[in-house]
């Protein structure tokens, strides 16, 4: 376990998500903060989320966040929108409680406000796990940010599972893409959430399907934008920084298989895979 540094503004940014897929917001944290460091944990023994309950995904992101706490976590990314649909209310009152308030960041308001800056008739379109869906997340906080767009969603039960497998992909899950973008064309969509973050990864996929003219839109970016933010008004951005030094360092926590990780991660963060830890998560009770 890393020694936590007096300074707050110099321990690391925490992400976490059920698997790999969040490495898809750390990737675009790490090229936009390239002065911080970070730790990213994986839940890869409990994927996939996205068939998960209520209860069980709050219990899971709560004892996530625990673990990432004991790593001397500064600021919390929940890099995973069924997570953040499902627990951000719960892991912000938690989070609230640590001596240094620490503030968490989810996925799913970021890349709402940004489809419909980006929607020109109105129509925006969801691709989501049956979690993420069914709580009405999306649909939240895209009437709040304009009550006029239209948003049709789409559950996708098996597709984060699918990118999570590997590659390459058969025709067989090509067919099963297309079959999650069919109502989105019909429905006349110009603009489409990737609501799992294992999504963008077959992103240059459903832009053929879709049509050149949808625009996808994906939280890594103004998430990062969303932290730099954060880090700023709360006068915890690191130090290096301010002398332009030397690249933060980033470590990874899995609780499944270190190697399959390591395998799969970087193609997913499409930068070098640095040290990679196997951890078995607390029960939230025994934490501290």
């Amino acid at each position: 376990m890393a020694t936590r540094p007096a300074d707050p503004r110099a321990r690391p940014i925490a992400v976490f998500d059920s698997g790999v897929g969040g490495l898809t917001v750390l990737h675009e944290l790490l090229v936009q903060l390239p002065h911080e460091d970070f730790v990213y944990l994986s839940d890869a023994a409990r994927l996939p989320y996205g068939t998960r309950t209520q209860d069980e995904l709050e219990r899971f992101a709560l004892q996530c966040a625990e673990e990432l706490l004991l790593r001397g976590a500064k600021l919390l990314v929940v890099a995973c929108n069924t997570a953040t649909s499902a627990a951000l209310p719960a892991l912000r009152e938690r989070m609230a409680q640590t001596t240094l308030g620490i503030d968490v960041l989810g996925v799913v308001q970021p890349g709402a406000v940004q489809a419909v800056a980006a929607t020109t008739n109105g129509r925006v379109g969801l691709m989501a796990t049956p979690a993420t869906v069914a709580s009405g997340a999306y649909a939240s906080a895209i009437a709040k940010a304009d009550p006029f767009v239209e948003l049709t969603s789409v559950a996708c039960p098996d597709l984060a599972t699918i990118i999570e497998g590997g590659f390459p992909f058969d025709e067989r899950v090509v067919e099963t893409v297309r079959g999650y973008v069919a109502p989105l064309r019909r429905a006349g969509v110009d603009t489409v959430i990737l609501g799992c973050t294992h999504y963008p990864l077959i992103a240059p996929m459903l832009q053929r399907m879709l049509g050149r003219g949808v625009r996808i839109v994906t939280s890594g970016t103004p998430v990062a934008h969303q932290v730099e933010h954060v880090l700023g008004a709360r006068g915890l951005a690191n130090r290096r920084g301010e002398t332009n030094a030397q690249e933060g360092a980033y470590r990874f926590l899995t609780t499944g298989d270190v190697e399959a990780f390591r395998a799969l991660g970087s193609v997913f963060l499409q930068l070098p895979l640095g040290e990679v830890e196997h951890v078995t998560l607390r029960a939230v009770e025994a934490a501290a």
